[in-house]
């Protein structure tokens, strides 16, 4: 008759072994409980191999290690006088999914989401991650407005311990946007504001262009262009403080409440260049759009950034940065910027690397710091064996 001297099971974590033993040489391994598992699977898992001594903590050590490959519900190790047992109960295997229901996406499309979840024909059954295919379905008609889907999930047994999966997706109606209220705005109107939202409530083309379905990208965007409509008025100090989109219980009616403080309206001081200024200063002053005594806008000074940017690329230095910063004086409501430039490193690039635009008469085009010029004009330029050019 068959000893039995170590009873382990797992459920969720592994239990405590059910009483002591002497340890003892393995002289064999024997696999029970697999129907599909191939028994070179679990010995490759099994941290004991013939020959090994064991004691309860290397017992304890090779549970875990089988439980943890995912593949089994149960683990039990027995000894049969100096025959190892391992007892095993396999999870089911995935034979199938169907969906059905699914009218805003198709199922093949699902099924690819299921997929990247773990949800997969020929895996693994997990219930855990059952659930978890659930939600990611719930996510994908949530994306599309649709938030009172409601999703059945039926687990059907088959032979040879598999499975048949079936989503019944019940959609629901597309929740529309009731009302978008922005709260704290004291100079500009609600209607000169919601003008710049994409965001809408029913009207007469959402049907077309679906604004009036609530999207958080698209809210993020309302709220930048929010940003840069206060920003461009001088507003520096302008802030969103908080955002609140609340469901009706029917989840067929959003609203959309924004918060803000729009802060004071500043002027622009002054602008100082400084830094590394490889192109004369009187140069890139007169590029920069933002002047002393104008009401501050960041459209204008983002704008004189990238020119100075681009001024300095024209002298090789096609990684140039320019950063901006503010010094404020909220007691005269003004800001005067200073614009810190890094070059950066020069721009050089071997001639015989770089890539050659067509010419119909065989005469290869190069665009470099000198302007467009064929590879004979190129060559009679270089410099140090190199040829200044631009990124491109």
């Amino acid at each position: 008759m068959k000893k039995r001297f170590l009873f382990l099971v797992l459920s969720s974590l592994i239990s405590h072994p059910a009483k002591a033993f002497e340890p003892f040489q393995v002289k064999d391994i024997r696999v029970e409980g697999i129907q599909r598992t191939e028994a070179g699977t679990v010995f490759s898992y099994l941290p004991i191999k013939i020959g090994d001594t064991v004691n309860e903590d290397r017992v304890t050590a090779a549970v875990k290690a089988l439980y943890a490959t995912g593949f089994f519900k149960d683990v039990r190790l027995e000894a049969d006088g100096n025959v190892l047992v391992v007892v095993i109960e396999e999870r089911p295997a995935i034979a199938q999914i169907e969906i059905t229901g699914s009218k805003e996406f198709d199922a093949k499309q699902l099924k690819e989401g299921l997929k990247q979840v773990g949800l997969a024909e020929s895996r693994i059954f997990d219930r855990a991650l059952l659930e978890r295919a659930e939600r990611e379905l719930k996510n994908q008609y949530i994306s599309r407005g649709k938030y009172g889907v409601q999703i059945t999930t039926t687990i059907t047994p088959l032979e040879r311990n598999r499975v048949a999966l079936n989503f019944d997706i019940s959609e629901g109606e597309v929740a529309k946007i009731r009302g978008i209220n922005v709260v704290g705005n004291k100079v500009f109107k609600d209607k000169d504001l919601l003008n710049e939202f994409v965001l809408r409530t029913p009207g007469l083309l959402t049907w077309y262009s679906k604004n009036d379905q609530y999207s958080k990208p698209k809210l993020q965007a309302d709220l930048e262009n929010l940003r840069s409509f206060y920003l461009n008025q001088g507003y520096l100090e302008f802030t969103i403080d908080s955002t609140q989109v609340s469901i009706t219980p029917d989840k067929k009616d959003i609203y959309i409440t924004v918060n803000l403080t729009e802060g004071k309206k500043f002027r622009v001081a002054d602008i100082k260049l400084a830094g590394d200024l490889i192109v004369p200063e009187a140069e890139l002053v007169k590029l920069i759009k933002l002047k002393p005594g104008e009401v501050f806008s960041r459209e204008r000074l983002t704008e004189s950034t990238k020119l100075i940017q681009d001024r300095l690329g024209n002298e090789g230095y096609a990684f140039a940065s320019i950063n901006p910063v503010p010094e404020i004086n909220r007691e005269k409501d003004e800001v005067t910027f200073t614009l810190y430039v890094d070059p950066g490193r020069r721009v050089y690039v071997r001639f015989d690397r770089i890539p050659r635009v067509l010419s119909g008469l065989g005469t290869s085009i190069l665009s470099t710091s000198h302007g467009l010029m064929t590879d004979s004009e190129a060559r009679k330029r270089k410099v140090g064996g190199e040829l200044l050019c631009e990124v491109w």
